[in-house]
């Protein structure tokens, strides 16, 4: 099995999930400040130019909710509850409301502090981030409401929902995301930031 990756939000839920549940695979890390993601070879597996991507055999996976459900039923894992289909609707239901909702309310925060920093873009703008607050305090209060009652997003368990939502926002602090006022996000951010795989996912670079 091979994982494509780049140091980034999508990458690292998948690669902390691999970590976690002990995965063996090959990890492949691709330059992206020199074009790795745009090569015919790397453009035949992911058609998006994106990371991950995920080569099983004859199966080639890419978005990284897909790839983490496989990894799950790999290793057997109720991380994504492959026998439960009430479970999967639960489980679906966050991961889609964070790809519609929360990962674009935080997004502009974690590319000003995050991306940039991480493929030397410059230095934060502040200015971008005017009445921004506006959007990640709509969605934090859904998603703290549902933290405040439970200790995990879905299930009653850790699922690949909580790495879904929490890569984003892994750096609410660093990135100066609006959030501290959201106990139940920050206790769980912190809960999620006490596990070595997460806490650590990167591999060693391989190529």
């Amino acid at each position: 099995m091979d994982i494509y990756w780049i140091k980034a939000q999508a990458p690292r839920r998948v690669l902390a999930l691999a970590k976690h549940l002990g995965i063996q695979a090959r990890f492949i890390h691709l330059d992206a400040k020199s074009g790795a993601l745009r090569t015919p070879e790397y453009t035949r597996l992911n058609p998006n130019r994106k990371a991950p991507t995920l080569v099983d055999g004859d199966l080639v996976l890419w978005e990284s909710s897909a790839i983490m459900a496989h990894l799950c039923i790999r290793a057997g894992s109720e991380m994504w509850p492959a026998h439960v289909p009430a479970e999967q609707v639960e489980v679906l239901r966050w991961l889609s409301w964070n790809d519609n909702h929360w990962a674009p309310a935080v997004a502009p925060y974690y590319f000003e502090y995050v991306v940039k920093k991480t493929f030397a873009l410059g230095a934060p703008d502040p200015a971008e981030l005017a009445g921004k607050e506006v959007d990640v305090q709509r969605c934090a209060r859904v998603l703290d409401a549902q933290l405040q009652a439970h200790d995990w997003v879905a299930c009653g368990r850790l699922t690949i929902a909580d790495f879904q939502l929490a890569s984003m926002a892994a750096d609410w602090r660093e990135a100066g995301m609006p959030l501290a006022d959201f106990t139940g996000i920050t206790r769980w951010l912190d809960r999620l930031q006490a596990m070595p795989a997460w806490a650590e996912p990167w591999p060693v670079p391989s190529s």
